[in-house]
């Protein structure tokens, strides 16, 4: 009972020394004071009515309506189509924002009145996308999306995949594995192990031959049969990493007719040369910046530079995604507000 007294002490000179009148959450307040038959058994019901003393009473909803609409266009931004680039061919289109007022109103029911507004956003699609683009060979990413991808070749071997797995796993991150049909026609169960963690699955041929060399009859076999390997593992595929980067427009054509996505990449790791783990570091992170596409193979390398690749992204604020994700016009999911209950 005695904290009550000062703290109605306190509340009585605050308002002698503040000049105010009669304040509607104060009053409420001393009035449960002075009458104990209508003072709240739950003390937490005292609680809230001195933060409702202090914060003052909520706005009604046309006057949240009327901020929304006032502080709405401000979070507007413009979503930006995908293009043919002179130099990087195909790039992707990008998602604009703007806010779901219905959904930002639905969460200002509870806060007092000098909150700010908790936005919730949905998103503008581009007017073009990729698929409008026809066929193009694509390096990179949309530059305005915060996000870059690994791309591993796999095609011999599979000394390295565990580590690389591991450090993958550890630094939660998603890459996407293009495997040569040959190599995976003889680990089915290793590509499915790797699936189930979560990793993208895609086709990197057959017999990692020189596409621009073959016969368009030739292609479409070397392309077919790895794409019904990826069938057996229920994978529905959409990319197409050609050997040694090497294609020639035929190559695209013949993808893009098969709806697969001609890839190749932004960053080199060159890890096949086997160069200094430390080399590979510098080499990727020098360079490294949104939409970048980076490619390695299961290498000794690139094994010991994968987690160091990775921290370096992370720590400029980079998501990690597949190729799939990056490639999407999808933006990146901003921090939003939960949503109030649905009554």
């Amino acid at each position: 009972m005695q904290h009550k007294y000062i703290g109605l002490g306190a509340l009585v000179v605050a308002l002698l020394l503040w000049g105010l009148g009669p304040v509607t959450g104060i009053d409420r307040y001393i009035e449960t004071i002075r009458h104990p038959s209508s003072r709240p058994a739950d003390p937490w019901k005292q609680l809230a009515a001195w933060k409702t003393a202090v914060q003052g009473e909520g706005l009604t909803e046309e006057e949240w309506k009327a901020r929304i609409e006032k502080e709405a266009p401000a979070q507007r931004i413009a979503p930006i189509n995908a293009k043919v680039d002179r130099i990087w061919k195909a790039i992707p289109g990008y998602n604009g924002r703007e806010v779901d007022k219905e959904r930002t109103l639905a969460l200002t029911r509870d806060l007092p009145k000098g909150s700010p507004l908790p936005f919730v956003y949905r998103e503008i699609k581009p007017e073009v996308g990729l698929e409008d683009l026809g066929p193009q060979p694509i390096y990179k990413g949309n530059p305005n999306k915060p996000m870059i991808s690994l791309m591993i070749n796999v095609a011999w071997g599979d000394e390295y995949l565990v580590k690389m797995l591991d450090t993958l796993k550890k630094e939660n991150v998603h890459a996407t594995f293009f495997f040569d049909g040959t190599w995976l026609s003889k680990n089915l169960e290793t590509a499915r192990r790797i699936g189930e963690q979560g990793h993208e699955l895609s086709n990197h041929a057959y017999t990692h031959k020189n596409m621009s060399q073959l016969s368009r009859a030739k292609a479409v076999e070397e392309i077919t049969r790895t794409e019904k390997l990826l069938e057996q593992l229920g994978v529905h595929n959409t990319l197409f990493a050609p050997p040694s980067g090497d294609f020639d427009a035929e190559t695209v054509k013949v993808a893009h007719e098969m709806k697969l996505r001609t890839v190749l990449w932004t960053l080199d790791t060159v890890d096949w040369k086997k160069p200094e783990p430390s080399a590979v570091v510098k080499r990727i992170t020098s360079q490294l910046e949104p939409g970048s596409l980076i490619l390695m193979h299961p290498t000794h390398a690139s094994s010991e530079a994968l987690s160091s690749i990775i921290q370096a992204a992370k720590s400029r604020g980079l998501v990690l995604g597949t190729v799939s994700e990056l490639l999407s016009p999808d933006r990146i999911p901003e921090l939003e507000p939960k949503e109030a209950p649905k009554k």
